[in-house]
């Protein structure tokens, strides 16, 4: 099985990034391949030009999404690792999903045809707030329709999880770290293991 790595964190040393390179080491551990798609650190931009809305005139991907959705047409895993600000996923994320996921790749024929049928998607997300606080608010289950369930629906894929670690704070201890680690390693056994 092969999973593609979405990252979007300006800070190399994130605990974005520890989520994903954990995640990496779980499921090549079980023999699966992984490759990582590092937004800020590829320079992505994230901003949708008026000649990429479908059926305009002229209509094609622009040069920089034509080479995502090569790298990204194999895979049969979407994992997302990010921040939530301001309760939301960052801004070069969803012009990522936006330009990349559009139509032609992810959907089709006026976003009724999804594309990506038997493929997964699975996220992991942290901020700040306790998780407690973003479920009884219900900012976590507002983020999980509008992103996770409305963006896998139009693109046909299985929608495995969504982890959010809360309370997540600069300079956060070695254990706590080292748990998150742990539960990172869970949730792919969970999803990956025992040949799934």
């Amino acid at each position: 099985m092969r999973h593609a790595l979405i990252i979007a964190h300006p800070n190399e040393h994130s605990f974005a990034m520890t989520m994903a390179e954990t995640y990496a080491q779980a499921v090549e551990a079980l023999g699966h391949t992984c490759f990582r798609r590092d937004l800020y650190r590829m320079g992505f931009d994230p901003c949708l030009k008026s000649r990429e809305l479908p059926f305009s005139e002229g209509w094609r991907p622009e040069p920089d999404v034509a080479e995502e959705r090569s790298q990204l047409k194999d895979a049969d895993v979407f994992a997302l690792f990010y921040p939530m600000w301001l309760n939301s996923p960052p801004a070069i994320l969803k012009g990522y999903l936006e330009r990349v996921f559009g139509f032609g790749f992810a959907y089709g024929s006026g976003g009724q045809q999804p594309l990506l049928l038997g493929r997964r998607l699975i996220s992991f997300s942290s901020s700040g707030s306790p998780l407690v606080w973003l479920q009884e608010t219900g900012l976590f289950d507002a983020n999980r329709r509008l992103f996770d369930q409305a963006f896998s629906q139009v693109c046909g894929l299985a929608l495995l999880d969504h982890v959010h670690f809360g309370g997540v704070t600069p300079g956060a201890s070695a254990d706590f770290i080292a748990a998150r680690r742990a539960d990172i390693r869970t949730a792919v056994t969970r999803h990956f293991g025992n040949g799934k």
